[in-house]
């Protein structure tokens, strides 16, 4: 009777939201805010803001203490040579290295993200899952990034996905948790909106669009599906919960096409870098160039 109730729990909970969406619909609404509005926020101030909503990221199998503590580096100098300027909201990076950059990171602001959870696959036994966040965070980590169980998700095994998500951000405490749906594998903007509404159910603080390891990550449209199901969320229960793109942001108009997403299906509220993040290290240095005006690698 007790697994009826959980899983009637979470069917309650999809329940109260549309997740009937044609997938033709979503591209025909995103073609239509990427033609009408992306153009009237190409600007110098956009961009600048963007800059402040980067999560610079290294997750790379050859990175090592001395690559990252070099990596956070660039962030605590970049404070430095560019005072006007707004740093990167997070340093995001493997959880064996969250000490490395907790102690070399001097910039007070810039939150410590780890990948978590067996990341990128989501595939292990949820102790090992419990164990890696437990010391992500106990070394530093301020926020966690995790992969929900896609597979699980795909069988419509709803109620192990959401219940791994709750166990794992009551390891996280008050420690920021983001879950990424790895929408490229759900395919449908059904699947995409099930997913959303599940995580922020079961306790996601974040939402996210995906690894950056498998392709296609951050679509526009994964992207205005996702923003769809925060503001009914938050309209259905009053709860903001933040959003993250990431994998696939290559130039600054992907950047500012999805910060035109977040504008016009959310709106002002969430156009701060407390809820809106991008999941990118190539951006980091292409807008820098465009605010400056000329070439820089600095990053």
């Amino acid at each position: 009777m007790a697994d009826n109730k959980q899983t009637n729990k979470y069917e309650a909970a999809l329940a109260k939201y549309n997740c009937n969406l044609s997938d033709d619909d979503v591209k025909a609404a995103v073609k239509k805010i990427i033609m009408e509005k992306v153009p009237e926020n190409d600007t110098p101030e956009v961009k600048k803001f963007l800059m402040g909503s980067v999560e610079l990221t290294t997750l790379k199998t050859t990175d090592s203490e001395e690559s990252v503590m070099a990596f956070t580096e660039r962030v605590n100098q970049f404070d430095e040579q560019y005072p006007d300027l707004p740093h990167v909201a997070t340093i995001c990076v493997y959880p064996c290295f969250a000490k490395t950059v907790s102690e070399t990171l001097e910039v007070d602001g810039v939150e410590i993200a780890c990948v978590s959870g067996s990341f990128p696959s989501s595939q292990a036994l949820i102790e090992v899952k419990v164990a890696e966040t437990a010391l992500a965070v106990k070394d530093g980590a301020t926020e966690i990034d995790i992969v929900q169980s896609v597979g699980k998700f795909l069988s419509g095994d709803y109620e192990t996905v959401a219940d791994e998500i709750a166990e794992l951000k009551a390891v996280c405490g008050d420690k920021k948790m983001k879950v990424i749906l790895e929408t490229g594998c759900l395919k449908t903007a059904a699947n995409i909106k099930k997913a959303s509404i599940l995580a922020m159910y079961a306790g996601a603080d974040y939402i996210k669009t995906s690894t950056g390891k498998l392709e296609p990550a951050a679509t526009p449209e994964a992207a205005y599906v996702m923003c769809q199901a925060i503001k009914e969320y938050y309209d259905e229960t009053g709860i903001q919960i933040g959003f993250k793109p990431a994998g696939g942001l290559n130039t600054v108009m992907d950047a500012i096409t999805m910060y035109t997403i977040v504008k016009e299906v959310l709106g002002e509220k969430w156009l701060t870098n407390q809820w809106f993040r991008m999941g990118t290290s190539r951006l980091a240095n292409l807008l820098l160039s465009e605010v400056v005006g000329e070439e820089i690698k600095f990053f």
